[in-house]
Protein backbone atom coordinates (compact mmCIF):
# COMPACT_ATOMS: atom_id res chain seq x y z
CA UNK A 1 0.00 0.00 0.00
CA UNK A 2 0.68 3.79 -1.04
CA UNK A 3 2.11 6.40 1.74
CA UNK A 4 -0.76 8.79 1.07
CA UNK A 5 -0.29 12.72 2.12
CA UNK A 6 -3.05 15.18 1.98
CA UNK A 7 -2.75 17.55 -1.07
CA UNK A 8 -3.39 20.26 0.69
CA UNK A 9 -1.46 20.46 3.30
CA UNK A 10 1.15 17.61 3.18
CA UNK A 11 -0.04 15.78 6.15
CA UNK A 12 0.72 11.94 6.06
CA UNK A 13 -2.43 10.04 5.53
CA UNK A 14 -3.48 6.56 6.11
CA UNK A 15 -5.44 4.24 3.18
CA UNK A 16 -8.64 4.78 5.24
CA UNK A 17 -8.95 8.53 5.91
CA UNK A 18 -11.76 10.44 4.84
CA UNK A 19 -10.77 13.65 7.10
CA UNK A 20 -7.21 15.39 6.73
CA UNK A 21 -6.33 15.85 10.42
CA UNK A 22 -3.48 18.49 9.21
CA UNK A 23 -5.96 20.77 7.52
CA UNK A 24 -9.58 19.36 8.20
CA UNK A 25 -9.97 18.92 4.58
CA UNK A 26 -12.31 16.07 2.96
CA UNK A 27 -10.31 13.70 1.29
CA UNK A 28 -11.59 10.44 -0.38
CA UNK A 29 -9.64 7.48 -2.50
CA UNK A 30 -9.43 7.66 -6.10
CA UNK A 31 -8.77 3.94 -7.46
CA UNK A 32 -8.06 5.22 -10.58
CA UNK A 33 -5.38 7.50 -9.72
CA UNK A 34 -4.51 5.00 -6.04
CA UNK A 35 -4.19 8.35 -4.41
CA UNK A 36 -6.59 10.05 -1.80
CA UNK A 37 -7.67 13.21 -3.63
CA UNK A 38 -8.79 16.45 -1.73
CA UNK A 39 -12.58 17.31 -1.98
CA UNK A 40 -12.93 20.72 -2.45
CA UNK A 41 -15.48 23.52 -3.55
CA UNK A 42 -15.13 24.91 -7.55
CA UNK A 43 -12.91 27.31 -6.60
CA UNK A 44 -10.31 25.39 -4.74
CA UNK A 45 -10.72 22.15 -6.84
CA UNK A 46 -8.45 23.55 -9.74
CA UNK A 47 -5.48 21.17 -8.84
CA UNK A 48 -4.12 18.09 -9.81
CA UNK A 49 -4.71 16.41 -6.42
CA UNK A 50 -8.86 18.00 -6.15
CA UNK A 51 -12.08 17.24 -7.03
CA UNK A 52 -15.04 19.14 -7.48
CA UNK A 53 -17.25 18.20 -4.51
CA UNK A 54 -20.39 19.13 -7.31
CA UNK A 55 -19.52 15.95 -8.79
CA UNK A 56 -17.73 13.70 -6.72
CA UNK A 57 -19.03 12.33 -2.83
CA UNK A 58 -18.05 9.64 -0.76
CA UNK A 59 -19.29 5.98 -1.09
CA UNK A 60 -22.86 5.74 0.21
CA UNK A 61 -21.37 2.78 2.42
CA UNK A 62 -19.63 6.00 4.30
CA UNK A 63 -20.84 5.27 7.99
CA UNK A 64 -22.47 1.23 7.47
CA UNK A 65 -19.33 0.36 5.94
CA UNK A 66 -16.46 3.45 6.77
CA UNK A 67 -15.81 3.41 3.46
CA UNK A 68 -13.60 6.86 1.76
CA UNK A 69 -13.64 5.45 -1.95
CA UNK A 70 -15.18 8.37 -4.16
CA UNK A 71 -18.01 7.73 -6.27
CA UNK A 72 -19.12 10.69 -9.10
CA UNK A 73 -22.50 12.14 -7.72
CA UNK A 74 -25.65 11.17 -9.24
CA UNK A 75 -29.84 11.42 -8.85
CA UNK A 76 -29.19 8.43 -5.79
CA UNK A 77 -26.30 7.82 -4.10
CA UNK A 78 -23.46 5.28 -5.04
CA UNK A 79 -21.60 2.40 -3.81
CA UNK A 80 -17.82 2.96 -4.94
CA UNK A 81 -15.79 -0.47 -7.26
CA UNK A 82 -15.26 -2.47 -4.00
CA UNK A 83 -18.81 -1.94 -2.21
CA UNK A 84 -20.20 -2.76 -5.18
CA UNK A 85 -19.04 -6.44 -5.71
CA UNK A 86 -20.77 -7.03 -1.57
CA UNK A 87 -23.76 -9.27 -2.77
CA UNK A 88 -25.14 -9.83 0.37
CA UNK A 89 -24.70 -8.14 3.57
CA UNK A 90 -26.17 -8.52 7.10
CA UNK A 91 -29.78 -6.99 7.75
CA UNK A 92 -29.89 -3.32 9.23
CA UNK A 93 -31.24 -4.23 12.53
CA UNK A 94 -28.17 -6.79 13.03
CA UNK A 95 -26.16 -4.50 14.76
CA UNK A 96 -23.21 -6.20 15.70
CA UNK A 97 -23.29 -8.28 12.71
CA UNK A 98 -22.75 -4.43 10.74
CA UNK A 99 -20.15 -3.34 12.89
CA UNK A 100 -18.22 -6.22 11.79
CA UNK A 101 -19.28 -5.83 8.32
CA UNK A 102 -17.49 -2.79 8.37
CA UNK A 103 -14.40 -4.25 9.14
CA UNK A 104 -14.72 -6.99 6.15
CA UNK A 105 -15.40 -4.41 3.88
CA UNK A 106 -12.07 -2.32 5.03
CA UNK A 107 -10.04 -5.41 4.38
CA UNK A 108 -11.44 -6.27 1.10
CA UNK A 109 -11.31 -2.50 -0.20
CA UNK A 110 -7.25 -3.41 0.62
CA UNK A 111 -7.93 -6.23 -1.42
CA UNK A 112 -9.59 -4.82 -4.73
CA UNK A 113 -7.01 -1.70 -4.38
CA UNK A 114 -4.23 -4.74 -4.93
CA UNK A 115 -5.62 -6.65 -7.36
CA UNK A 116 -6.87 -3.10 -9.62
CA UNK A 117 -3.04 -1.78 -9.14
CA UNK A 118 -1.40 -5.47 -10.20
CA UNK A 119 -4.01 -5.03 -13.33
CA UNK A 120 -5.70 -8.49 -12.43
CA UNK A 121 -8.92 -8.56 -14.29
CA UNK A 122 -11.81 -8.14 -11.36
CA UNK A 123 -14.88 -9.02 -13.49
CA UNK A 124 -17.75 -8.71 -11.38
CA UNK A 125 -21.12 -10.52 -11.62
CA UNK A 126 -22.91 -7.98 -14.03
CA UNK A 127 -20.66 -8.81 -16.45
CA UNK A 128 -20.54 -12.71 -16.27
CA UNK A 129 -23.46 -13.85 -14.08
CA UNK A 130 -22.58 -17.50 -14.19
CA UNK A 131 -18.49 -16.88 -12.71
CA UNK A 132 -17.93 -13.30 -12.24
CA UNK A 133 -16.79 -12.03 -8.46
CA UNK A 134 -19.12 -11.52 -5.38
CA UNK A 135 -18.90 -11.12 -2.25
CA UNK A 136 -21.65 -12.41 0.52
CA UNK A 137 -20.48 -11.14 3.97
CA UNK A 138 -23.17 -13.18 6.49
CA UNK A 139 -24.18 -13.20 9.75
CA UNK A 140 -24.00 -16.85 11.91
CA UNK A 141 -25.92 -15.41 15.31
CA UNK A 142 -28.75 -17.26 13.32
CA UNK A 143 -27.65 -19.64 11.52
CA UNK A 144 -24.63 -21.44 10.23
CA UNK A 145 -21.91 -19.81 7.51
CA UNK A 146 -19.32 -21.55 5.91
CA UNK A 147 -16.23 -19.33 4.54
CA UNK A 148 -15.70 -20.44 1.18
CA UNK A 149 -15.31 -20.04 -2.40
CA UNK A 150 -18.05 -20.83 -5.36
CA UNK A 151 -17.96 -20.10 -8.84
CA UNK A 152 -16.92 -16.12 -8.18
CA UNK A 153 -18.86 -16.10 -5.24
CA UNK A 154 -16.53 -15.27 -1.81
CA UNK A 155 -18.73 -16.29 1.55
CA UNK A 156 -17.67 -14.81 4.42
CA UNK A 157 -18.80 -15.58 8.14
CA UNK A 158 -19.16 -11.88 9.51
CA UNK A 159 -17.97 -13.12 13.20
CA UNK A 160 -14.17 -13.53 11.60
CA UNK A 161 -14.48 -9.67 12.40
CA UNK A 162 -14.61 -10.56 15.81
CA UNK A 163 -10.50 -10.69 17.21
CA UNK A 164 -11.49 -12.94 20.09
CA UNK A 165 -13.81 -15.84 18.01
CA UNK A 166 -10.67 -15.20 15.19
CA UNK A 167 -8.03 -16.29 17.42
CA UNK A 168 -9.35 -19.24 19.74
CA UNK A 169 -10.66 -20.46 15.83
CA UNK A 170 -6.77 -19.72 15.15
CA UNK A 171 -5.61 -21.86 17.96
CA UNK A 172 -7.94 -24.65 18.20
CA UNK A 173 -6.89 -25.03 14.02
CA UNK A 174 -3.15 -24.97 15.14
CA UNK A 175 -3.05 -21.94 12.52
CA UNK A 176 0.14 -19.52 12.69
CA UNK A 177 -1.83 -16.53 11.35
CA UNK A 178 -5.17 -15.83 10.63
CA UNK A 179 -6.94 -12.25 8.99
CA UNK A 180 -9.71 -10.95 7.62
CA UNK A 181 -7.87 -9.79 4.74
CA UNK A 182 -5.97 -12.86 4.62
CA UNK A 183 -9.17 -14.90 4.01
CA UNK A 184 -10.35 -12.58 1.56
CA UNK A 185 -6.84 -13.48 -0.40
CA UNK A 186 -7.22 -16.90 0.02
CA UNK A 187 -10.84 -17.36 -1.26
CA UNK A 188 -9.98 -14.59 -4.04
CA UNK A 189 -7.13 -17.28 -5.33
CA UNK A 190 -9.69 -19.47 -6.03
CA UNK A 191 -11.15 -17.00 -7.90
CA UNK A 192 -7.90 -15.92 -9.70
CA UNK A 193 -7.38 -19.90 -10.70
CA UNK A 194 -10.24 -20.23 -12.93
CA UNK A 195 -9.89 -16.73 -14.30
CA UNK A 196 -6.04 -16.82 -15.12
CA UNK A 197 -4.72 -20.69 -15.41
CA UNK A 198 -8.47 -21.92 -16.62
CA UNK A 199 -8.07 -20.51 -19.71
CA UNK A 200 -4.95 -21.87 -21.05
CA UNK A 201 -4.45 -25.50 -21.72
CA UNK A 202 -0.56 -25.11 -21.15
CA UNK A 203 -1.38 -23.18 -17.75
CA UNK A 204 -3.55 -26.16 -16.56
CA UNK A 205 -0.44 -28.65 -17.14
CA UNK A 206 2.18 -26.62 -15.60
CA UNK A 207 -0.13 -25.94 -12.26
CA UNK A 208 -0.98 -29.86 -12.44
CA UNK A 209 2.93 -30.54 -12.44
CA UNK A 210 2.77 -28.33 -9.43
CA UNK A 211 0.36 -28.49 -7.24
CA UNK A 212 -1.69 -31.27 -8.10
CA UNK A 213 -5.49 -32.34 -9.96
CA UNK A 214 -7.34 -29.17 -9.18
CA UNK A 215 -10.19 -31.90 -10.09
CA UNK A 216 -9.37 -34.47 -7.53
CA UNK A 217 -12.48 -35.30 -4.79
CA UNK A 218 -12.92 -32.53 -2.44
CA UNK A 219 -14.77 -33.84 -0.09
CA UNK A 220 -12.86 -37.03 0.50
CA UNK A 221 -9.41 -34.61 0.62
CA UNK A 222 -11.55 -32.62 2.85
CA UNK A 223 -12.34 -35.79 5.52
CA UNK A 224 -9.15 -37.42 5.48
CA UNK A 225 -7.10 -33.69 6.53
CA UNK A 226 -9.75 -33.25 9.10
CA UNK A 227 -8.61 -36.85 10.40
CA UNK A 228 -5.43 -37.70 10.10
CA UNK A 229 -3.91 -34.26 9.39
CA UNK A 230 -1.07 -32.55 7.36
CA UNK A 231 1.05 -35.64 5.92
CA UNK A 232 4.51 -35.90 8.17
CA UNK A 233 6.75 -33.52 6.44
CA UNK A 234 4.55 -31.48 4.64
CA UNK A 235 6.95 -28.34 5.51
CA UNK A 236 9.31 -28.99 2.64
CA UNK A 237 6.86 -28.77 -0.21
CA UNK A 238 3.71 -26.71 1.38
CA UNK A 239 3.40 -23.05 2.75
CA UNK A 240 0.68 -24.22 5.23
CA UNK A 241 -0.59 -27.29 6.74
CA UNK A 242 -3.86 -26.25 5.30
CA UNK A 243 -2.28 -26.05 1.59
CA UNK A 244 -1.92 -30.12 1.88
CA UNK A 245 -5.87 -30.78 2.01
CA UNK A 246 -6.14 -30.46 -1.52
CA UNK A 247 -4.58 -28.62 -4.51
CA UNK A 248 -7.29 -26.49 -5.15
CA UNK A 249 -6.18 -25.16 -1.52
CA UNK A 250 -2.41 -25.40 -2.16
CA UNK A 251 -2.95 -22.84 -4.99
CA UNK A 252 -5.08 -20.84 -3.09
CA UNK A 253 -2.86 -20.53 -0.11
CA UNK A 254 0.15 -19.93 -2.31
CA UNK A 255 -1.74 -17.19 -4.08
CA UNK A 256 -2.58 -15.28 -0.90
CA UNK A 257 0.83 -15.42 0.12
CA UNK A 258 1.77 -14.17 -3.20
CA UNK A 259 -0.23 -11.46 -2.62
CA UNK A 260 0.84 -10.69 1.07
CA UNK A 261 4.07 -10.30 0.09
CA UNK A 262 3.87 -8.06 -2.65
CA UNK A 263 1.55 -6.03 -0.78
CA UNK A 264 4.33 -5.68 2.48
CA UNK A 265 6.97 -5.21 -0.59
CA UNK A 266 5.04 -2.01 -1.99
CA UNK A 267 4.38 -0.42 1.51
CA UNK A 268 7.62 -1.38 2.60
CA UNK A 269 8.87 0.58 -0.28
CA UNK A 270 6.93 3.80 0.06
CA UNK A 271 8.60 4.29 3.41
CA UNK A 272 11.90 3.72 1.98
CA UNK A 273 12.39 0.19 3.58
CA UNK A 274 13.09 -1.63 0.25
CA UNK A 275 13.97 -0.39 -2.89
CA UNK A 276 11.67 1.04 -5.35
CA UNK A 277 12.10 -1.76 -7.38
CA UNK A 278 8.89 -3.74 -5.23
CA UNK A 279 6.62 -1.21 -6.30
CA UNK A 280 4.14 -1.86 -9.09
CA UNK A 281 5.11 0.88 -10.86
CA UNK A 282 8.63 0.57 -11.32
CA UNK A 283 8.55 -3.35 -10.77
CA UNK A 284 10.51 -5.72 -12.29
CA UNK A 285 8.93 -7.21 -15.36
CA UNK A 286 10.46 -11.04 -16.86
CA UNK A 287 11.63 -13.69 -15.43
CA UNK A 288 14.05 -12.06 -13.28
CA UNK A 289 11.43 -10.15 -11.48
CA UNK A 290 10.00 -13.01 -9.18
CA UNK A 291 14.02 -13.30 -8.12
CA UNK A 292 13.71 -9.91 -7.52
CA UNK A 293 10.96 -10.25 -4.67
CA UNK A 294 11.96 -12.73 -3.21
CA UNK A 295 15.61 -11.37 -2.89
CA UNK A 296 13.95 -8.10 -0.93
CA UNK A 297 11.48 -10.38 0.96
CA UNK A 298 13.72 -12.73 3.08
CA UNK A 299 15.83 -10.12 4.81
CA UNK A 300 12.58 -8.01 5.38
CA UNK A 301 10.33 -10.29 6.42
CA UNK A 302 13.27 -11.69 9.03
CA UNK A 303 14.08 -7.91 10.15
CA UNK A 304 10.06 -7.35 10.57
CA UNK A 305 10.10 -10.53 13.05
CA UNK A 306 12.73 -9.31 14.60
CA UNK A 307 10.74 -5.96 15.18
CA UNK A 308 7.61 -7.39 16.28
CA UNK A 309 9.59 -9.63 18.87
CA UNK A 310 11.62 -6.67 20.48
CA UNK A 311 8.00 -5.21 20.70
CA UNK A 312 6.91 -8.43 22.90
CA UNK A 313 4.90 -9.52 19.59
CA UNK A 314 4.56 -12.76 17.37
CA UNK A 315 6.38 -13.27 14.19
CA UNK A 316 4.58 -10.54 11.74
CA UNK A 317 5.15 -13.26 8.91
CA UNK A 318 5.54 -16.76 10.80
CA UNK A 319 6.35 -18.86 7.83
CA UNK A 320 8.95 -20.49 5.67
CA UNK A 321 9.19 -20.31 1.78
CA UNK A 322 11.31 -23.79 1.18
CA UNK A 323 11.69 -24.20 -2.52
CA UNK A 324 9.16 -26.31 -3.88
CA UNK A 325 7.06 -23.31 -2.31
CA UNK A 326 9.04 -20.73 -4.42
CA UNK A 327 8.94 -22.12 -7.47
CA UNK A 328 4.87 -22.56 -7.30
CA UNK A 329 4.82 -18.91 -6.37
CA UNK A 330 6.81 -18.32 -9.19
CA UNK A 331 4.28 -19.93 -11.55
CA UNK A 332 2.07 -17.66 -10.32
CA UNK A 333 3.88 -14.47 -10.95
CA UNK A 334 4.53 -16.01 -14.19
CA UNK A 335 0.93 -16.06 -14.68
CA UNK A 336 0.09 -13.12 -13.71
CA UNK A 337 3.05 -10.98 -15.44
CA UNK A 338 2.48 -12.89 -18.50
CA UNK A 339 -1.78 -11.98 -18.43
CA UNK A 340 -1.32 -8.75 -16.97
CA UNK A 341 0.80 -7.62 -19.51
CA UNK A 342 -0.89 -8.65 -22.57
CA UNK A 343 -2.87 -6.49 -25.11
CA UNK A 344 -6.87 -6.68 -24.87
CA UNK A 345 -7.16 -8.47 -21.36
CA UNK A 346 -10.20 -8.32 -19.55
CA UNK A 347 -10.28 -4.81 -18.10
CA UNK A 348 -10.51 -4.22 -13.99
CA UNK A 349 -13.94 -2.48 -13.10
CA UNK A 350 -13.85 0.83 -11.80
Amino acid sequence: MRDFNCPNCGQRLAFENSVCLGCNSSVGFSLQDMALLVIAPPPESGHQGAVDESSYQLCANLHLAECNWLVQKGPVARLCTSCELTRTRPNDVDTIALSRFAAAEKAKRRLIAELYEMKLPIVGRGEDPEYGLAFDLLSSQTEKVFTGHDNGVITLDLAEGDDVHREQLRISMDEPYRTLLGHFRHEVGHYYFYRLVGTSAEYLRRSHDLFGDPDADYQAALDRHYERGAPEGWQDDYVSSYATMHPAEDWAETFAHYLHIRDTLDTAAAFGMVAAGATFDRKVRGPSGFDTIIEMWLPLSWALNMVNRSMGKDDLYPFVLPPAVLEKMRFIHHVIDEITTQPNQPAAIG
